[in-house]
């Protein structure tokens, strides 16, 4: 397992934070596994740091623990191992205190589980930092996975409200960033792993790179007992405590009921906030074509976007019995065989981001990048690209999950499809992928490979 990598702009906004003389609170979430504690560990290494993560305990417990690991901010007059924190107004003004005579950095992991016992915290806390003028000399970072406690902070009725100078959100590894952890696989074994485990550093630090896909398939995720198998299970009661409807709102839409009346009919309820949660949390994510304004396109279609629940939900999922009786050898081979149909969507999204990675290189104006199709549904094209105030097309794109491609063929398909978007798709730029090359493509084409996507050089080899 590799240790921490990345994390470059996150730790420069936290040393942002850190510098405000006298500063106000700072909030870190995200996705439980996304690699928050990492991250703040790393941000306070070489800092005098109260570092205590909730565990959903009553009072006196949390206070307990909170107090061992302050024990070295003891003084003559109160020694934590012999007089624990006594309640929570007890524990802030010591260590306000204690700020006073040199920086000191307070961090809250797992905020939302503190509050299961102590629901009184966060007035708490908002009263001793008013006591301060709202700029104390103590420097606290709250952080949790819990995306709905996390916003219900920040909103205009909770007592923290307006009380923060930093919100940080964390999200997972982007393709580009992939080759710091898998750093010995060759750029299509990199993207086959990204579209099966997706970008959570845990998980892709969880994988052998020394071992075959289907070794590392049987270790992590084909048994009841192997590491990831129930992590579905635990993004949703840990993230968004909807439990199950959210597990089979998000079953439904990775099985192909995609437009939202089929997923109502699949949960028999109304899904709205449900599918609002998921897509706050980057779970699921309502598409439509890069060209048409979701304000007042009334077509809901959905897709899960998160890599590893669809591969967990639409593929996993559909052997699930055979896989808790402990039948590998006959569903591996099954699973293996799916992988290329699997990866399309995935390979497709890591195209598309690695274009907008590159948005100067497609047009100095690039506003927006994203698939498009006709109203009914033909003529689809993986990637287009939008520049101006006005929205002008000006980059159309396929990728395709094969290791080799003829161009020829793709473009006069593409120049075909891009005919019902302009007027004249001889005014277009054009870019095909592939996993390892692209073939006699006319000079101007874009051709885009994983060892592109898939390189923290963010696609050197790519030819604009």
């Amino acid at each position: 397992m590799v240790g921490f990598v990345n994390r470059v702009n996150e730790l420069t906004s936290l040393d942002r934070w850190w510098n405000l003389d006298p500063g106000r609170p700072g909030l870190v979430w995200g996705r439980r596994r996304v690699g928050k504690t990492a991250l703040m560990a790393r941000f306070a290494q070489g800092k005098r740091t109260v570092f205590y993560t909730g565990i959903g305990g009553p009072a006196a417990m949390e206070l307990q623990g909170l107090s061992e690991e302050a024990a070295f901010l003891a003084t003559p007059e109160r020694n934590l191992a012999d007089h624990p924190f006594g309640d929570w107004r007890d524990a802030l003004r010591f260590l306000f205190a204690r700020a006073e005579e040199a920086p000191l950095l307070l961090i809250l992991d797992e905020f939302p589980e503190l509050l299961v016992g102590n629901p009184e915290l966060p007035g708490l806390l908002r009263a001793e930092l008013d006591r301060h003028g709202g700029r104390p000399k103590l420097k606290i970072l709250l952080s949790g996975s819990s995306m709905r406690a996390m916003w219900q902070m920040q909103e205009y009725r909770a007592p923290l409200y307006g009380r923060f100078d930093l919100t940080l959100q964390l999200h997972p590894f982007r393709p580009h960033e992939v080759p710091e952890i898998l750093t010995d696989l060759a750029p299509g074994d990199r993207a086959l792993v990204y579209g099966v485990l997706g970008g959570i550093p845990l998980y892709l630090s969880m994988w052998r790179q020394d071992e075959p896909v289907g070794e590392n398939l049987n270790r992590l995720l084909l048994s009841s007992e192997t590491p990831l198998y129930n992590e579905g299970k635990l993004i949703l009661a840990t993230e968004l405590g909807a439990g199950r409807l959210a597990g089979q709102v998000l079953t439904a839409i990775a099985t192909g009921r995609t437009r939202f009346h089929e997923v109502a009919d699949a949960v028999g309820t109304d899904p709205t906030r449900t599918i609002e949660r998921l897509t706050e949390l980057r779970l699921v994510e309502r598409i439509l074509p890069v060209t048409e304004d979701p304000a007042r396109h009334r077509r809901k279609i959905y897709r899960v976007s998160d890599n590893f629940l669809r591969f967990y939900l639409g593929v996993l999922a559909r052997y699930r019995s055979r896989i808790e009786s402990g039948a590998l050898q006959t569903v591996l081979p099954s699973i293996l065989a799916s992988l290329d149909d699997f990866m399309g969507g995935a390979w497709e999204d890591a195209f598309r981001d690695h274009l907008a990675l590159r948005a100067e290189q497609v047009h100095p104006e690039t506003v927006d990048i994203g698939p498009w199709w006709r109203g009914d549904g033909q003529d689809e094209l993986d990637a287009v690209a939008l520049a101006g105030v006005r929205r002008m097309p000006v980059l159309v794109g396929e990728a395709k999950w094969a290791k080799r491609v003829r161009a020829p063929r793709i473009l006069e398909r593409m120049r075909t499809k891009a005919a019902n978007l302009v007027d004249d798709p001889g005014t277009l730029r054009y870019a095909i992928a592939a996993r390892e090359a692209v073939e006699d493509a006319p000079e101007g084409v874009w051709t885009v490979t994983a060892a592109s996507i898939f390189s923290s050089q963010a696609g050197n080899d790519a030819r604009p």
